[in-house]
């Protein structure tokens, strides 16, 4: 096994190692946790390692938060070498993530937990934190050596710090073994057949919260594991980590100092914990709403039911924003509501929305965030905290002294995997206008704590990329507006959503636009899926007649080629049924074939 994957390691496809985001086209989202293993176990039973073979090989899990091949091996490699499924074999960046995706479980399911170590825990893990703001109970234990750890009422989480990748000792008293590396991650094994139910919510986890160990690591474990030594580039963390930090301030206009996680997710979440933190201290017995678009980009849905699934004072309520909805009559109405209830309010929104590509009225936006509102009682009740998710038009001003979100306290973030690396790899970042600035702390603190920091590497390629953003994104906007335009004049009946040129002149640049085809049909039904059907045939002639620069991908703010999706079938997976988008959309570059791409669009016109 170790020497078929030396010979993996040398024939692997470049993409394995610096891709982000995954081809839609061969990714079947319902087998996307198998598929992959099934297809590479099949080419290791033929001793094959062809570089075409492997190549062919489907998509694996989803970005790299949940997983991708290097990992996919790893796990697999790690799962052989302990009779184990591999499955039961979960990498993640973090090491106190999948601590905290066990202790998740055990509360949902009301089980008690013991987490046994030899030594102390990661400095990251903060008992306290864990046991106030996250609310999961558990008890500690140090013992000298494994076979002290004791018959335990309930899960048994043992931290091993000083074993080596592979071969770990599985005694029958554990039930999660969680191998921590201070450089790569962590490996977390799940023992036992009475624990495979925490698999997929483990997975879970590492898909919402935080990501799995890197392709750059993995590729550093795998290499432990056949007991070969890595290129060990040495990275200058802390001059990066400036660089960053400064292209931030210059980017957002204010100067308040950005954290950087390793995913928007991961970024979301340390804000979200944060402000529940910040709530339980200053706003001590009051209720917590988080406010989000129920049609917004499913992570971000999905991750707040499942902090409010959680915890007894964080409820989620709805936020309609896009079409027939306006985000402004949306948020006055739903802090109305909350304020009558004296409760504390978080609002989540993209501004542009996504998929419909709409920016509300700022004045009026601003208007309806600091409006002074009275409680119940008629005492005067929290202001709101913004959180503003800005990846569609990251160089947008909201957050400096004079700008237009200045008076109402403000977070924004940016999620890393588009503009800000161009797709090199997954870090975000977020900072906040004067008026949040003190929020900053908690939300480091939070990072800090679910070991959620961006990588070293991704801090390197984040200071590489940052500084040539902006005219990045000007150059995408200009290349998406002639689109549109062209567009507009070979098929008028279609229904573009995309900035208005006033809004552009504002500063509102995004690359990405939503395409409502024209339709056809006697009943609704049949209307639909007639669009829905075109849609996939715009896609597929895309792809298939510009093979080089088209691809059916999430992606946005790449620095090459042109992408398509469908919001309905990826970005919104998670969400309800009825507020899901089956529209096509579509993400420019600054460097793609734009007359190529208006012609095979004219021949798709034609044959309609």
């Amino acid at each position: 096994m170790l020497n078929y994957i030396k010979a993996v390691l040398e024939n692997m496809p470049k993409g394995w190692l610096n891709l982000t985001t995954h081809r839609l086209d061969i990714y079947d989202e319902g087998l996307a946790k198998t598929q992959f293993l099934e297809q590479f176990e099949s080419l290791f039973k033929n001793n094959d390692a062809d570089p075409t073979s492997l190549n062919k090989l489907p998509t694996a899990y989803d970005y790299i938060r949940l997983g991708h091949p290097l990992s996919c091996v790893l796990e697999w490699a790690i799962a052989n070498s302990n009779n184990l499924k591999p499955e039961n074999v979960i990498s993640f960046s973090s090491k106190t993530t999948p601590i905290l995706a066990v202790l998740r479980k055990n509360l949902i399911d009301n089980k008690h937990t013991q987490i046994v170590s030899i030594g102390d825990l990661p400095t990251c893990f903060d008992e306290k934190v864990i046991k106030e703001v996250y609310g999961y109970q558990f008890e500690l234990k140090q013992v000298d050596k494994i076979e002290d750890t004791t018959e335990f009422s309930g899960s048994t989480i043992f931290i091993s710090q000083e074993s080596e990748m592979g071969k770990f000792n599985l005694h029958p008293n554990i039930d999660f073994f969680i191998h921590l590396d201070n450089q790569l991650g962590s490996v977390l094994l799940v023992n036992g057949e009475q624990n495979t139910s925490y698999v997929s919510e483990i997975q879970h986890v590492r898909r919402r919260e935080t990501i799995a160990m890197t392709p750059a690591n993995c590729l550093v474990a795998l290499n432990q594991l056949v007991g070969k030594s890595s290129d060990n580039q040495q990275t200058d963390l802390a001059r990066n980590k400036k660089s960053v930090v400064n292209s931030i301030k210059y980017i957002t206009g204010t100067d308040i100092k950005a954290v950087v996680a390793s995913s928007g997710l991961s970024m979301q979440y340390a804000i979200v914990m944060g402000l529940i933190h910040d709530a339980l201290e200053n706003h001590k017995g009051k209720q917590i709403k988080i406010v989000v678009p129920p049609n917004c980009y499913g992570g971000t849905n999905d991750q707040a039911r499942r902090v409010a699934a959680c915890l007894d004072n964080v409820e989620v309520m709805d936020l309609p924003v896009d079409g027939d909805h306006n985000m402004v009559q949306s948020i006055d109405s739903v802090l109305a509501t909350i304020a009558e209830q004296d409760a504390v309010p978080y609002i989540i929104a993209e501004i542009p929305t996504n998929p419909r590509v709409e920016v509300p009225d700022l004045i009026k936006l601003k208007e309806a965030l600091s409006k002074e509102r009275k409680t119940a009682s008629r005492e005067l009740a929290t202001d709101p905290v913004f959180i503003l998710d800005q990846t569609f038009c990251p160089n947008t001003h909201f957050l400096g002294e004079d700008e237009i979100l200045s008076s109402v306290r403000t977070i924004a973030y940016v999620s890393g995997s588009k503009f800000p690396s161009g797709g090199k790899c997954t870090a975000g970042y977020c900072t906040a206008n004067k008026k949040a600035a003190e929020l900053m702390e908690k939300i480091d603190l939070h990072l800090q704590l679910c070991d959620n920091e961006a990588t070293p590497l991704q801090m390197e390629i984040l200071a590489k990329q940052l500084p040539s953003m902006n005219q990045r994104i000007e150059d995408a906007y200009k290349n998406t507006r002639e689109f549109v335009n062209y567009i507009k004049d070979v098929l008028p009946d279609a229904k573009i959503n995309f900035v208005s040129e006033e809004l552009a002149e504002q500063g509102f640049t995004p690359s990405v636009f939503s395409l409502d085809l024209p339709t056809k049909g006697n009943t609704h039904d049949e209307r639909e899926n007639y669009k829905r059907a075109l849609n996939l045939k715009l896609i597929n002639s895309m792809i298939t007649r510009i093979p080089n620069e088209s691809k059916y991908c999430v992606s946005y703010g790449q620095l090459k080629g042109c992408y398509w999706t469908i919001p309905a079938t990826s970005t919104q997976g998670t969400t309800k049924e009825g507020d899901k988008d089956y529209i096509a959309r579509v993400a420019l570059s600054a460097n793609m074939d734009l007359e190529l791409h208006k012609k095979v669009f004219l021949d798709f016109v034609k044959s309609i």
